[in-house]
This record gives structure tokens, sequence and C-alpha cells, in this order.
């Protein structure tokens, strides 16, 4: 995602040269035209840098500098006050309000782009790996034993949710050595989640992640892992894969984390990031047994409570035989929130069509169950 830089500046023409020129350097844009609205945008769009003006008739710089550098959601966010005013005292006054650069007009384009590239590139550095702070929500998607469909879970709903809200979703596999998107989809590189984990914690930036992303046809991004066992060594990255979560979280509005069966000795440094967790089962009593000690484990970690947990049964296999929706909500102490049918004709034909299998066939039940589950989390999403 674009880094986004506010400009504030009641010099119109200013707003529109320097925001044409930002933009065609690949920066988001917002702008503001006085002090009061600079504020407030800023408290809106959480700006990755604040370009600021001194001389403005409702409040100068200095003040809207001084105001931002008080509010503790704000105050982190670089300023770099850009001004006529070119005497020594003016930007002593400046930094004293606390501006982290200072340019005075006119400058060249060129000067411009290196001080705010600098201005970036220093917060990123500065950032604390481990910082809990993320600009989007994080949904951990789980089951408490194998083959219970997490992984189509996790595609298929961000792909679903996309299909309503047109959000900046990201999909990832935290499972080394056990992915199965980039099979299941034909993508012929998969050695995104490894490239990352084999970085040093602080190397693990935002566009190092954003360079083993990969864009789909589907609207959502992808962090693939391989399905090399080698490569599952790398399970035991715990300070990585905490740095690369708390990433993720801010390069989208909803990050979906599959998160296999849990057995990962990395998870406890994972789920803490998550705000709600989805558990996947199924309506067969070892899979509702297994659930119901995983179920347990989460709710000491606060979800069920201070965080949401939400419970889906995923048939996969056609049964003569199964719990009720009623059984399992009593044997698991919470109420699934949906259950999605078998359709494994559907499922064969995804996997040879190299296709989501929300894709196939859009209008099957099964879809329209990941539809409506997709419903569930729309406002997750921050507008």
């Amino acid at each position: 995602m674009a880094e986004k830089i506010l400009i504030v500046d009641d010099d119109l023409e200013t707003l529109r040269l320097v925001g044409l020129m930002l933009q065609r350097q690949g920066y988001q844009i917002v702008a503001a035209n006085n002090g009061n609205q600079g504020i407030a945008v800023a408290k809106k769009e959480k700006p990755d840098l604040i370009v600021l003006d001194v001389m403005m008739p409702d409040m100068d710089g200095y003040s809207v500098t001084k105001i931002l550098r008080s509010d503790p959601i704000l105050a982190d966010i670089p300023i770099l006050m850009f001004t006529a005013k070119s005497q020594v005292d003016d930007k002593v006054a400046g930094y004293e309000a606390g501006v982290d650069d200072y340019l005075t007009k006119p400058v060249h384009p060129v000067e411009l782009v290196a001080h705010i590239k600098a201005l970036l590139s220093r917060r990123k550095s500065r950032t604390s790996p481990l910082e809990p702070i993320r600009k989007g929500h994080i949904i951990g998607v789980i089951s408490g034993k194998g083959g219970l469909g997490v992984s189509s879970v996790t595609l298929n709903l961000g792909i679903a949710l996309f299909d309503k809200t047109n959000a900046d979703i990201i999909c990832a596999e935290l499972r080394p050595g056990s992915g199965t998107w980039g099979m299941e989809l034909g993508f012929a590189e998969t050695q995104g989640l490894d490239t990352i984990l084999l970085k040093k914690a602080e190397e693990i930036t935002g566009s190092l992640i954003e360079d083993n992303l990969i864009r789909t046809t589907y609207g959502i991004r992808l962090l693939l892992a391989s399905s090399r066992i080698s490569d599952m060594q790398m399970d035991t990255k715990a300070i990585q894969a905490e740095t690369l979560v708390q990433k993720l979280g801010e390069l989208s509005q909803i990050t979906f984390l599959d998160l296999g069966t849990g057995c990962s000795s990395v998870l406890e440094h994972i789920v803490k990031f998550c705000n709600e967790m989805i558990v996947v089962t199924e309506s067969q009593p070892v899979a509702i047994q297994k659930t119901r000690i995983l179920i347990d484990e989460l709710e000491k970690r606060g979800f069920g409570k201070s965080k949401l947990l939400n419970v889906l049964i995923y048939n996969r296999v056609r049964a003569d035989i199964q719990l009720s929706q009623p059984q399992v909500q009593e044997k698991l102490g919470h109420s699934p929130i949906l259950v999605i049918p078998p359709a494994p004709e559907q499922a064969y034909q995804a996997a040879t069509h190299f296709q989501p299998l929300i894709k196939v066939q859009a209008e099957s039940l099964v879809s329209q169950q990941f539809g409506r589950l997709a419903e569930h989390f729309v406002n997750r999403i921050k507008k």
C-alpha cells in the first residue's frame, strides 16, 4: 500500500502542485487548506507523514504541530514544515514546536522528495518491530485438528469479503513448509513467507513484505508459504513472526492469518496481535473434542472475552450421521456463526482449474454460505 502524505497549506496552488508531484512519486495524497482542517484530516486518515505550512489564517503551523504532538495516536507522525518563512528564529520555533524537518519555499522538487523519503525511512527504523500498533483488523483462522479446511476458509472468506467491500485485504499462510495456496492457484513463486522469516527481525519492513505479497485477480493479496518439508524448521522464528504479523496489520484494512492446527511453536507470539479468531471445526465427535481443547486455550488468552471468538462448522465430507448444531453448541459452549455444507465435486473442479472454491460455481450453496460468512465481518472494515 502506498504511503500516505497529508499536505496542509492555505495556498491552493501549492496544494495542487506539491500533491501532484508527490502522487507521481507513488504516494497517496490527502490535503487540508487550514490548520483546524489539517488536524481533523490527520485524526481521520492517520497519514505516514505531514507536510505543513506555517502561515495560515485560522491557526499557524506551530500551533498545529503542538496539538498533533499532544495526541498520543498522532504524536509519532513525522512533520515536515514547508514554508516561505526562512529566518533562523522561524526555524527554531518550528523545531521547538516539534517538527522533524524544515524546508523553505521555493525548493527544487527533487530536494523536497529527498527530505520526505528520509523522514519516512527514519520513522520506519525507529518504530519497534514488536510495538502492537495496527491500522487494520487481524483475524486468525485455526482448527483443533488437521484436515478441517482452515486454508480453504481463510482464502475463500478473504475473497468473499473483498467482493462485498472492495477493501484492502491480505491473506497470509503462516505455516512454514505447509503452504497450499500456491499449488492450488497455480503460482510458481511460493517463497514469500520463507524469504521474510529468514531475515533478522529488524530487517522485516513494510516494503520487504510488500515485495513478497502476490496480487491476485480476485482483489486480495497473498503471502504464500512453501510446501517444502525442509522449510518447516523456520517454525521456530518467533520474533520474526511477531514482527511480520504486526506489519501485516499495518499494510491492510483486514488481514486473515492461516494458522493451521495451532501446533506451531510461534503461535503464542502471534495470537496476541489478533483482534479475533475463527475456529474451524466439523460436526464429528473427535473434531469437537479437539476443538473444545483449543477453545479452552484461546479463552485463556482473552478470546471469547475481550476478543471475539467465532466458531465455524465446515462439513467438507458428506456423512449420514453427525452431531446437530445444538449438540455442537452444547459441547463447545459457543454457538456456531455458520455451517458450510460439503461440496466435494465443486472442490475437485476448483483444484483442477486452479481456482478458489467460490469462484468455480458462484451460485452454489457453499459459495452463498461464504458470502453470508463475509457479511458477518463487513463491519470490521475501517473506512
